[in-house]
Formats: structure tokens, C-alpha cells, sequence
């Protein structure tokens, strides 16, 4: 899979109707595409817009009601409005939605087939979120300049999705700007983390408890199944074992689930010399402000 690390840009976002909740429309430095992000609720006056008359790639976004992660469908419509007409009808579980078409007509259906067989694969890989798909499609055959083009718009795509709060595409991974990790060391467990831009992320081979207390939050319940199940969480030798790095919002969401009951994340996690991330945060700060 190509990396899709992007060098610095800005982004526009322009609110037509003067309500920065309804409709928006996201354009990128250097880039002949443009993102448009409405809520299913205004979809009858957002898809009068031109942009829906095009070719483009298209994601639907919802939350699951049990573990709060989200359910995304990704599809390619030529043009998107079709597509989203059906779907504002015969698909129920999506609130808002987000589709890319290029502002010249460069995109045709062979390159947006190609556009939704890569985003389900790379969501399918990261395991951030339910995928309301039922199958994966096949690729398209391209030219060896078709793929430049085409893997190229997909590069501004996925930069544009943190921005959006759809953080579902990338895998969480080790940067070389870590510049500590933590640790958990309790009820016969180990796990390992660090913090950066995406999150609170725990490292792959990290343990986790197999029981859970009755004091474990409802939703952190739901994502430790919903993690077995997409094989996130792997069962060895009476454990849960982390079989990739996986991003948490939070300290304390991250221990909570490895510790199978509440936590103090912040009190929980510690540096290799027992120093508490409360103590490592509270010294930052004293720094900041000298």
C-alpha cells in the first residue's frame, strides 16, 4: 500500500449557507479536487448543488449505537447523485457524508472505481470502524499514468479526513517523533503506548485482561468485543493481545479497556523510570510556562 504521508498544505472550507453544521465545501491547496460534507438532514437542499452531478468517491458515516465507533459505506457513483438518492432512502444508519469529484472532470468511473477499492481496503486494514459493505470490488485495470493520477488524488483525500473527524483510514504506527513510551504493568498484563497526533496509541503486542469488572463503561464493553471481532484483540494463553497498534481518544479509555474495569489513565500509565503521566504532563506544563 503506498505511503500517504503529505508535506504541509492548507485547506479552505467555505459554508454556503452561513451555518458551519449544514453544508461545507473543502477545497485543498494545489489540488483540482474538491470535498463537499453534508448531514443526511440537509441532503434535499445540499444535492442541488453542481458537485453532485459528477464522478466521485463517496463515504456514508454513522455511529454504532452499542460501542460509539463509527459504521462507514464507501461507494463511487457516476455521477454521486444517484447513488446518494438511493441511499438517502434504503440506507438507514448514516448521519452525515462526504464525497469527492474534481473541479476539472479530470475523474472518470474507472478512476473512482479504483478510488473506492483502495479506501475499503485501507478501512478494512486499520479495523477503526464497521464497514457497512457488504463486498469488496475489484480494482479496475489502469495505465501506469491513470495510476499517478488516480493514487495521487487519493493521497489529498486521506489528508483531508483527520480534518473531518474521520480518522478510519490510516493505521495508527510508531513516528520517529515519539519521544517517550508508557506503561502498563497490572492484573497480569503489559502493554506499551504513546501519544501523538492521532491519539493514544497502544502498541501492537500489548496485553489485555480477558474478564471484566462490573465498574467497565458500557461503551468500552461494546469496543472490546467489537475489537475481538475485527481481530484487533486475539486470544492467547488467557489474554487479549493487540495484533496491530490501535488509537485511543483517551489515557483512560486505552486502560480502561486493557484493565477490564475504570482507570485513571493518567495515573495509570507511567514511563520506564515509574513516572506517572500526570507527573510527566503537570512537568510539561511548569516548562511551557517558565
Amino acid at each position: 500500500m503506498p505511503d500517504y504521508q503529505s508535506p504541509p498544505f492548507y485547506i479552505r472550507i467555505l459554508v454556503p449557507t452561513g451555518n458551519p453544521d449544514g453544508l461545507r465545501i473543502v477545497e485543498k491547496s494545489n489540488w483540482s479536487g474538491v470535498g463537499i460534507v453534508f448531514n443526511r438532514s440537509n441532503f434535499k437542499e445540499a444535492v442541488k448543488r453542481p458537485e453532485f452531478e459528477k464522478t466521485g468517491v463517496y463515504v456514508l458515516i454513522g455511529n454504532d449505537e452499542e460501542s460509539g465507533s463509527k459504521t462507514i459505506y464507501v461507494g463511487e457513483g457516476d455521477p454521486v447523485k444517484s447513488r446518494l438518492n438511493q441511499h438517502y432512502s434504503n440506507k438507514d444508519f448514516w448521519t452525515w457524508a462526504v464525497f469527492f469529484v474534481a473541479k476539472d472532470d479530470s475523474l472518470n468511473k474507472a478512476h473512482v472505481q479504483h478510488l473506492e477499492s483502495q479506501l475499503l481496503t485501507l478501512a478494512r486494514n486499520a479495523k477503526l470502524c464497521k464497514l457497512d459493505n457488504g463486498t469488496e470490488p475489484n480494482p479496475p485495470t489502469l495505465s501506469e499514468a491513470d495510476t499517478v493520477f488516480v493514487e495521487s488524488f487519493l493521497r489529498d483525500i486521506i489528508s483531508i479526513f483527520p480534518l473531518l473527524n474521520l480518522n478510519v483510514f490510516e493505521m495508527a504506527f510508531v513516528s520517529a517523533g515519539v519521544k517517550e513510551l508508557l506503561y502498563v504493568d497490572a492484573k497480569g498484563v503489559k502493554a506499551t503506548c504513546y501519544e501523538d497526533a492521532k491519539g493514544f496509541i497502544v502498541l501492537k503486542g500489548s496485553e489485555a485482561v480477558l474478564k471484566e469488572t462490573n465498574s467497565l463503561n458500557k461503551y468500552i464493553s461494546a469496543s472490546r468485543k467489537d475489537l475481538v471481532e475485527k481481530g484487533v484483540l486475539a486470544l492467547i494463553d488467557s489474554k487479549y493481545i493487540f495484533t496491530q497498534d490501535y488509537a485511543f481518544n483517551s489515557p483512560s479509555n486505552a486502560s480502561d479497556l486493557i484493565l477490564g474495569g475504570s482507570t485513571n489513565g493518567r495515573t495509570c500509565w507511567k514511563n520506564s523510570k515509574g513516572i506517572m503521566l500526570k507527573e510527566l504532563q503537570e512537568a510539561a506544563v511548569k516548562e511551557i510556562s517558565k
